[in-house]
C-alpha cells in the first residue's frame, strides 16, 4: 500500500468516526463520571446529619425573608408605642420591644430578608467573578494568566472588610441593599477565582478534554461542556459557605454603621441600636445576635456537608 492509500485510509476512518458518532464516547464519559460525582455526592448528604440541619434552619430563614407574616404573628414591625419601649419578653410578645415600643419579633423576622438578600446577592456576583476570571485565567495561562492573577493578588492585599468600608463611605454606590451587596462581591471573590484557576489547570490536561479537542471543539465549548462542569465542584462548597460569611460581614458593617442604614431593617441595625442598652435590655442584642448566629452556622453545616460528599477521600 503507498503513502497515498494510507493517508486516504485515515481520512476514510476519521470521517467514518465523526458520522458514525465513535468519537462522542468521550463526551458520555464526561456525562457519566458528572452524573457519577453528583449522585454519589447525594448518596452522602442523605446520611449527613449536618446537612440536613443546616437545610431544614437555611429553608427555614429563606421562608422567613419571602413570607416573614407567618412569623412575626401578625405584628407591624413599624407599629409602634412609647408606652412598650424595652419591655422584656412575654407570653404575648416573645421577644419584648424595642427603644421606640416596636414587636421585636415582628423586627427580627422582617430583619431576615434584607441580610439574606445581601448574602445571597454578594454571593451570586462572587460566584460570576470568580468563575469567569478563574476560568479565562487558567485555561489560555501564558500573559493572560500573569495578567489575571496579578490583579487578583491586588485585591488580596485589600482587607474585605476595610475595602467594604471604604467604598461605602465614598457614597460611590450609595447605601442600599445592593450597594453593600456589590461592595461585600467586590472584595471577596478572589478565593472563587483561585479554586477555578487551579481546577481548570488541573482538568483541561484531561484525555477527554484532549479527545475534545481533537474532534475539533471551539475553546469555548470546551471551556463550558467539558472543563467547568468537572471543576465547580470546590466553588459551590466554597459559596455555600460565603453565604453566611458575607451576612455576618453585612450585620458588621451595618453595626459599624457604614452599611444599611434607617429605616431598613436589619439584625446589624438590631445590634448597634440595642448595644447602649445590653444592661437594662439585653434581648435587644441577644435575640438579633442568636437569629444571626444560627443562620450564619446553616450555611456553614450545608458547605461543611457537601465539602465532605464532593471529596472521595472523606469516603470510608
Amino acid at each position: 500500500m503507498t503513502d497515498q492509500q494510507q493517508v486516504d485510509l485515515r481520512k476514510d476512518e476519521v470521517e467514518a468516526g465523526t458520522t458514525t458518532g465513535l468519537a462522542s464516547p468521550s463526551v458520555d464519559v464526561t456525562n457519566e463520571r458528572q452524573n457519577s460525582l453528583w449522585s454519589d455526592a447525594w448518596g452522602e448528604l442523605k446520611r449527613n446529619p449536618l446537612f440536613w440541619i443546616g437545610a431544614v434552619f437555611g429553608l427555614l430563614f429563606l421562608l422567613m425573608a419571602i413570607v416573614p407574616q407567618l412569623f412575626a404573628r401578625g405584628a407591624d414591625p413599624r407599629a409602634c408605642s412609647l408606652s412598650n419601649s424595652n419591655q422584656k419578653p412575654s407570653a404575648e410578645h416573645w421577644f419584648g420591644f424595642d427603644q421606640q415600643g416596636c414587636d421585636y419579633l415582628a423586627n427580627v423576622v422582617y430583619g431576615a430578608r434584607n441580610s439574606l438578600i445581601i448574602g445571597l446577592l454578594a454571593v451570586a456576583v462572587v460566584l460570576v467573578l470568580g468563575v469567569v476570571v478563574g476560568a479565562v485565567s487558567g485555561f489560555y495561562g501564558g500573559w493572560v494568566d500573569s495578567l489575571l492573577s496579578r490583579l487578583t493578588d491586588i485585591f488580596y492585599a485589600i482587607p474585605f472588610i476595610l475595602g467594604a468600608i471604604v467604598v461605602l463611605r465614598s457614597g460611590i454606590l450609595g447605601r442600599g441593599v445592593v450597594a453593600v451587596a456589590i461592595a461585600l462581591a467586590a472584595f471577596g471573590w478572589m478565593t472563587a477565582m483561585r479554586l477555578v484557576r487551579s481546577q481548570v489547570i488541573a482538568v483541561k490536561s484531561s484525555d477527554y478534554v484532549a479527545a475534545a479537542r481533537a474532534m475539533g471543539a471551539s475553546n469555548g465549548r470546551i471551556l463550558l461542556r467539558h472543563i467547568l462542569p468537572n471543576a465547580v465542584a470546590p466553588v459551590l462548597v466554597y459559596t455555600t459557605i460565603t453565604i453566611g460569611v458575607l451576612i455576618a460581614a453585612e450585620a458588621t458593617l451595618t453595626f459599624l454603621g457604614v452599611g444599611l442604614q434607617r429605616p431598613a431593617i436589619s439584625w446589624g441595625l438590631q445590634i448597634e441600636n440595642g448595644q447602649s442598652l445590653l444592661r437594662t435590655a439585653p434581648h435587644l442584642v441577644l435575640f438579633p445576635s442568636i437569629v444571626l448566629t444560627v443562620t450564619v452556622m446553616a450555611f456553614v453545616m450545608m458547605g461543611d456537608a457537601l465539602r465532605d460528599a464532593l471529596d472521595p477521600r472523606q469516603r470510608a
